[in-house]
């Protein structure tokens, strides 16, 4: 019969039942951190090298602890003696045992000394933690979006300590509005942006500067969003300062931006109030870029819209007297409309288009005429007609520009010839430059390099597929000219250059490969 450890048994119920309910975990967790704080304790009398195994009675409380031996079929494949023993030992001891199995030797009770107790505590304490740490992470791991109710446990560096009951969450100085002050006991109301695995236990991350806390607090302002009736699709912050929000009514018969205002301001004066006094703008979102943009820029007026689809990139003009109102205070307006509408938006007056149209068209007339030899009243009616390229006049479809009022088939022909013409001297010329220079042949194979952007490219060092493939792709911009190429082309291109790097790389392990067969061969 296995002896026990000397521990009061009710007591040791008492105490599993008490941790396990202050703590929120589950009884057997506590059971499981006492054997193994027991275990401990019996390996530091007899001997960490024997396999000490504790167990404790779950209705009695009662504890055993026991020497366990693997038995092996011969003293021959006996590697420790401290852990295993062979069968005819172990048969003698228990009769039927068999190989692989466990010779259970009871060992006599270990009085609990001074530093076996304190480190007995220890591992129930780190055990009871741990248990505590995957509970909260369980409980917490799926509530991420959710706002939650805690109270100010303690402040630390500007960082705040959230106490939200069964778990403790933290606010970084960075998640707090700015001019926001809590002190111990503040009561406060914040978001759950993660929870995630720490070496030290799960860390459960609020915010109240997060996007996705205004979001929630709508949704618990505004029954139709909870229900799903209106959807909100974008929000941008500039916490404790302004805000904007965009919705979107799935029932036509519901005005969206109404039914977040509420009667007399009520529901979005409610969140106001919570973000300690955040100005915010509800605007109608579009499935239309545009007129997005157009509502983003809201409570400014835009006269004209201008988008490149390509680079996510708009051109929005305003009046004269709407510039300030359209770009806000430290061009806060239009810095949160491009985060809320996720387009880059370049804002001008009328007055600056109307000149910058005018710089355009005079520089484009001047080089229609000095390329194709014509006059002024043919070349303004090539800008007019939206041709800003001398490649656009040379290779287009002749009945593009046949079908210009006042042109035919004989005059768009010789306007092509002359374009081309000019384009092929241009190059030549650049060619020449090029070859100056000491520009590597390879990059008048890239794709999108034109000679003339080989020649800027040499002009400023880049001479090899290495110096192109070290530039990043606004520089190439930079040297080339944005209006010749987007950020997009730009990329693509740099991409091209580096392709080599991948090849060597991969013709490296094959050269060395067929080295090293040769070198068999030889031996």
């Amino acid at each position: 019969m296995e002896r026990t450890v000397g521990m009061a048994r009710p007591e040791l119920l008492q105490v599993a039942d008490t941790v396990a309910r202050d703590k929120g975990i589950e009884r057997e967790e506590v059971f499981l951190a006492m054997e193994q704080a027991i275990q401990k304790a019996g390996r530091s009398k007899y001997g960490h090298e024997n396999d000490i195994r504790a167990t404790i009675d779950r209705h009695t409380g009662e504890i055993r602890l026991a020497r366990y031996l693997e038995v092996v079929p011969s003293r021959a494949e006996v590697e420790d003696e401290n852990i295993q023993i062979p069968l005819d030992r172990a048969a003698r001891k228990r009769p039927g045992i068999e190989v692989g199995q466990f010779l259970v030797d009871p060992l006599p009770p270990i009085d609990f000394g001074r530093i076996a107790a304190q480190t007995a505590k220890q591992v129930i304490v780190q055990k009871v933690r741990d248990a505590e740490r995957e509970r909260q992470y369980n409980e917490y791991k799926d509530r991420i979006g959710e706002i939650v109710n805690g109270l100010v446990k303690r402040v630390e560096f500007g960082n705040v300590i959230v106490d939200l009951g069964r778990a403790e969450a933290l606010m970084r100085r960075d998640d707090l509005i700015p001019r926001e002050h809590f002190k111990n006991g503040d009561r406060v109301r914040c978001y759950i942006k993660d929870v995630r695995q720490e070496p030290r236990g799960p860390q459960i991350f609020c915010s109240r500067t997060d996007p996705g806390f205004m979001a929630a607090l709508f949704a618990q302002e505004v029954p139709e969003i909870y229900d799903g009736i209106i959807e909100i699709k974008a929000v941008a912050r500039d916490p404790g300062s302004r805000a904007k929000i965009a919705v979107l009514s799935k029932d036509s018969s519901i005005d969206p931006v109404g039914a977040c205002v509420g009667m007399r301001g009520s529901r979005v004066q409610a969140v106001v109030a919570e973000l300690q006094g955040e100005k915010i703008d509800i605007i109608q979102w579009s499935e239309d870029a545009a007129t997005f943009v157009v509502n983003g820029l809201a409570p400014a007026e835009v006269a004209k819209v201008v988008l490149d689809e390509e680079t996510r990139r708009m051109e929005v003009v305003v009046p004269d007297d709407q510039l300030s109102l359209a770009i806000g205070r430290r061009g806060q307006n239009v810095r949160l409309a491009s985060q809320l509408t996720g387009w880059d938006i370049d804002i001008m007056t009328e007055a600056e288009e109307s000149e910058r149209r005018q710089e355009e068209f005079r520089t484009r007339s001047a080089l229609f005429i000095e390329a194709l030899d014509i006059d002024d009243v043919i070349a303004h009616l090539l800008v007019t007609e939206g041709f800003e390229s001398l490649e656009e006049i040379a290779f287009c479809p002749l009945d593009e520009l046949s079908t210009i009022e006042g042109f035919d088939e004989d005059v768009a022909a010789e306007l092509q010839a002359r374009a081309r013409v000019f384009i092929e001297e241009r190059n030549e010329k650049a060619d020449e430059r090029r070859r100056e220079l000491g520009v590597a042949d390879e990059l008048m194979d890239i794709d999108g390099l034109t000679p003339v952007m080989v020649v800027a490219l040499g002009e400023n060092g880049v001479k090899t597929l290495d110096d192109l493939g070290d530039l990043a792709g606004d520089e190439l911009q930079e040297i080339v000219g944005k209006d010749q190429l987007t950020n997009d082309e730009a990329n693509a291109i740099i991409m091209a250059a580096r392709a080599h790097w991948f090849d060597d790389e991969e013709q490296q392990p094959a050269a060395a490969a067929a080295e090293g067969d040769a070198e068999s061969q030889e031996g």
